[in-house]
């Protein structure tokens, strides 16, 4: 809560009336990166409908260190029965139960109503540690509805919830992987579209004085001096777009800045700056401002790398607005849907404004 709006000065209020109470409860969250994989049904539920059946769902609940309740997961509505199937559904054990196995977690078992007045049906509770053994005879459990327990002294419940399956995998952060050895596999693209003004006069967005660094050099070290930590052979693929460049004037839009066409790589961030330099020696800033041919040479370099060992980072350092949108577009679309494990290659498109 950061105060009042700025229009509203602090303690204004009205004076002598409560204007309510903001009350902020707060839980530390455990590390727990576990994805439970759950499936229930049930059988013999209370008939809700007049005309018909039920429509049944599950609300499941995560109990709070305040012994209070917190929805974590909502199943479909099944529609006109009392043997419900629900789909399997994937949750994170620590919005479960915040990663404590033998914290209670509450069922609720609505039917649903069109008018949003759904029907309850009645409850039971459980915990992780108990879900964790899988369908089990221990796991079918009574729906109770309290209020019908207190009215009817032959009530014995409202139907009953089984546990079909379980089952949990862990879900790795990013930084688990690079923890495991993965190598971030750094390529830089520089924009030398003649947008950025002579690199001869101060206002270029690429002139190189003695006295401070340019734009593109601020964003290449600010980026590329954290990344390069995370690559054992310093070995960094360097290109240039939008510039005519030698022998013949005809421009490039995907360039190496070294001049090696069959390894554009440069020794660390240095050895890129190296290279940019002297990229701008000798190129001509010209034009359009196209990103797809980057972005497919990014894209052909990661769809060889199927072991997960690689990540592979695309710098796009430009100043302008991109000309080839539509191919810009279907470029990165192609990426994801590559033939690559789990439907797209390891590329993160990371771009950077140079204004």
């Amino acid at each position: 809560v950061c105060g009042p709006p700025p229009h509203i000065p602090p303690g204004s209020g009205i004076p002598g009336k409560s204007c309510g109470t903001i009350i902020v409860l707060a839980e530390e969250l455990s590390n727990c990166r576990d994805v439970a994989t759950l499936q229930f049904c049930a059988n013999k539920l209370d008939k809700k409908d007049f005309f018909g059946k039920s429509d049944p769902f599950l609300v499941f609940y995560r109990s709070n260190e305040d012994g209070t309740f917190t929805i974590c997961h909502r199943t479909e509505v099944a529609r006109h029965t009392l043997a419900p199937v629900w789909a399997a559904f994937d949750i994170p054990v620590r919005a479960l139960c915040n990663g404590d196995p033998d914290r209670t977690i509450k069922v609720e078992v609505y039917d649903w109503d069109r008018t949003g007045s759904h029907d309850f049906i009645g409850e039971f509770t459980t915990s992780y540690c108990e879900l964790a053994r899988g369908q089990h005879g221990l796991n079918v459990y009574e729906v109770v509805n309290p209020k019908k327990k207190l009215k009817k002294k032959k009530y014995l419940n409202s139907g009953t919830v089984t546990l079909l399956s379980f089952s949990v995998e862990s879900d790795p952060s990013f930084l688990d992987y690079i923890r495991g050895g993965t190598q971030l596999n750094f390529t830089v693209a520089i924009d030398f579209t003649a947008s950025n003004g002579n690199p001869s006069q101060p206002t270029s967005l690429h002139y190189l004085s003695p006295f401070q660094l340019n734009a593109y050099t601020m964003a290449l070290k600010a980026v590329g001096e954290i990344i390069q930590d995370y690559d054992s052979r310093k070995l960094f693929p360097a290109l240039g777009f939008g510039a005519r460049i030698p022998p013949d004037g005809r421009v490039s839009h995907e360039f190496p800045l070294n001049g090696d066409a069959e390894n554009p790589a440069c020794r660390g961030i240095e050895g890129v700056l190296e290279a940019y330099h002297r990229s701008l020696r000798r190129v001509q800033l010209y034009g359009p401002t196209n990103f797809a041919p980057v972005v497919n040479h990014v894209a052909r370099a990661a769809a060889a790398v199927l072991d997960g060992s690689q990540y592979f980072v695309l710098l796009i350092i430009t100043d302008g607005v991109i000309s080839d949108m539509a191919q810009t577009k279907e470029a990165i679309v192609n990426v994801r849907g590559s033939g690559c494990p789990k439907g797209g290659c390891p590329l993160w498109h990371l771009l950077w404004d140079a204004h």
